[in-house]
């Protein structure tokens, strides 16, 4: 079923694109350095540059329309494209992918494979970050009930579904086994799985709800080997990350327990989301340095949220000597639609995607083809 869903996914797409060939994609490794990324056959240094692809500019995930509107899929790949990324993170949420505790949603498999192909025959790498729960109402019922023991099976189950389908497609830069995970301290309600929302959408999610007499550190490396265990059942080649919150340094007042010095050993490399305030561009990069523990850092989330876009200009700028790569946010909007517009927001993007456009041009590693 598998290989038939695949060859008609190749078939369908190369149809939809005028039948254009599809190019063969070299695989990502960690570089030399043990600090950077390149090329598996040409050896070329690889720089992920790209965007979040989480929703389009309407609120919606990707999900919610990856099926009844491929054309505006294609479309917005594309233009990821144009603009200069090589690499698109997307993020999949638990319940759109599981029916039960151990059982995967083969269609759900076959769009994402789909998806795949699509990217590879842009010249584009998948960042595919898992495990989400960003909307309550398509979280199942059932797993909120599970105990953490349950959960985490459900979650390994998850993966292995995913690595098995993805295992041999070059176009896969990483697995991010969650968005923002957070180890539970002390004893949260029962059910209380998720941080606060931000905008509607839950992007932070605990891995336990009781942390009993466990070290938080202990229970985040616990759950990382298992999920790491999960995949490497099926796929031995591709790169596993984990997207983690600034506040996961080892200091006094809020922390994930997802200390760098402890997750760095169970995964190939790290990942933080910085949105640097205006005025503190130094602040933000002391931050970075602190998830500077030996192994390739991504700067999975960044945006002009919390500074003018030339003071987020600055920070890329100064990131460079401690970040293997940046990945920033494209909802679907173009520049020019963007600017028709005339919102605050969209104005916001028009400047994040020119800064973009600026960093990306004629940069070593940055053209895949």
């Amino acid at each position: 079923m598998k290989i038939a869903a695949r060859i008609m996914a190749m078939v369908v797409l190369v149809l939809s694109i005028g039948g254009a060939e599809c190019k063969q994609m070299d695989w990502v490794k960690i570089g030399p350095d043990g600090k950077s990324f390149a090329l598996a056959l040409s050896g070329k240094p690889f720089i992920p540059r790209g965007f979040n692809y989480d929703r389009d500019h309407n609120g919606r995930l990707l999900e919610d329309y990856w099926e009844a509107e491929w054309t505006t899929v294609r479309e917005d790949f594309a233009e990821m494209k144009a603009l200069g990324a090589n690499v698109v993170r997307i993020h999949l949420q638990f319940g759109r992918f599981m029916l039960g505790p151990d059982r995967p949603n083969e269609k759900a498999l076959e769009r994402l494979d789909r998806l795949v192909v699509l990217a590879e025959s842009l010249g584009l790498y998948l960042d595919i970050t898992g495990l989400a729960c960003y909307k309550k109402e398509h979280i199942p019922e059932w797993y909120d009930t599970l105990s953490e023991k349950d959960r985490w099976r459900a979650q390994a189950a998850f993966w292995e579904a995913v690595a098995k389908w993805c295992a041999d497609r070059p176009g896969v830069f990483c697995y991010d086994i969650m968005n923002e995970p957070v180890a539970p301290a002390g004893c949260r309600e029962p059910g209380s799985w998720l941080g606060e929302p931000f905008a509607g959408y839950y992007y932070v999610q605990h891995i336990g709800l009781d942390q009993g007499d466990r070290k938080r550190t202990d229970i985040a490396r616990d759950w990382l080997r298992a999920m790491v265990s999960a995949i490497r059942k099926h796929d031995k080649r591709h790169l596993i990350t984990v997207g983690l919150l600034p506040w996961s340094l080892d200091k006094p007042g809020l922390t994930s327990g997802f200390e760098p010095r402890t997750v760095a050993p169970e995964v190939d490399f790290l990942c933080v989301h910085i949105y640097p305030e205006g005025g503190k561009i130094g602040e933000s990069i002391d931050l970075l340095k602190g998830f500077c523990v030996g192994k390739p850092v991504v700067i999975e989330e960044t945006y002009p949220m919390h500074c003018p876009v030339d003071e987020l200009g600055d920070f890329l700028l100064k990131s460079e000597p401690h970040a293997a790569g940046w990945i920033g946010f494209y909802w679907g909007k173009t520049i020019d639609e963007c600017r028709k517009s005339g919102t605050w927001a969209d104005e916001l993007m028009v400047g994040w995607l020119q800064l973009f456009g600026s960093m990306t041009n004629q940069e070593p590693g940055n053209n895949v083809d």
